[in-house]
């Protein structure tokens, strides 16, 4: 299973490097939407600065669902899907590599969309550890019901804006926690509930979300 994962997480990186679809479209996208919040609050920059992780998030958000749309736009080109169909390999391995690429390059457009949080809204960051852990738990639970959504939507007719419906309610209890966890990283603030089980409530979306995915893709991908 790892064997194809690591196959697949190969082949579809290696053809966004080539394509340069991300760097020219998806990254430009995710920028101009924190630019964007950036001009509607500033005139109150108290505001800006504490809703600063929840933009964040939904930038992110935003731009989940267009790398999983491009990376379903991959399988659904020239017969690629009924070849991994006929390929012999595991489902469930097809499933860790699309997730697996898909989450590298949104942690990838994270550090980008972070560095433009710091210089457009002026926040401090104190605590990169914690943005760093929310980061890879919220990024793997979004790559994982992202891919398996993408993946039921696909053969469908209206697939392009029937994907935003089925995945934005699923992920929202992904971007409540993250908001929540990212939150301390970016101020000194006093929590009723502590970072760390917002961490660990992530963790369990990511938990399940692969899990849930690893048994279904395969039918997904056979229908």
């Amino acid at each position: 299973m790892w064997r194809d994962a690591l196959a697949v997480a190969g082949k579809d990186l290696r053809i966004e490097r080539r394509s340069r679809v991300g760097l020219q479209q998806i990254v430009p996208f995710a920028v101009l939407v924190i630019v964007l919040f950036a001009f509607a609050l500033d005139p109150d920059r108290g505001v800006l600065v504490q809703a600063a992780a929840g933009l964040f998030w939904i930038a992110v958000l935003f731009s989940t669902l267009l790398a999983v749309q491009r990376s379903q736009a991959i399988e659904g080109a020239d017969g690629v899907r009924d070849a991994t169909l006929l390929s012999g390999l595991d489902p469930s391995g097809v499933f860790l590599g699309k997730a697996i690429a898909v989450a590298v390059q949104l942690l990838l457009l994270e550090v980008v969309l972070a560095a433009g949080v710091v210089v457009l809204y002026d926040v401090d960051v104190e605590g990169i550890g914690t943005l760093a852990i929310t980061a890879v738990a919220a990024t793997v639970g979004l790559a994982a019901v992202g891919s398996l959504y993408g993946a039921l939507a696909t053969g469908l007719h209206v697939r392009e804006t029937l994907l935003p419906l089925l995945l934005l309610p699923v992920v929202a209890p992904v971007l409540i926690a993250a908001t929540r966890a990212s939150e301390s990283a970016l101020a000194d603030t006093t929590f009723e509930v502590a970072p760390a089980d917002w961490v660990g409530l992530l963790a369990v979306f990511a938990v399940v979300y692969v899990a849930f995915g690893l048994v279904a893709y395969g039918s997904l991908l056979e229908d």
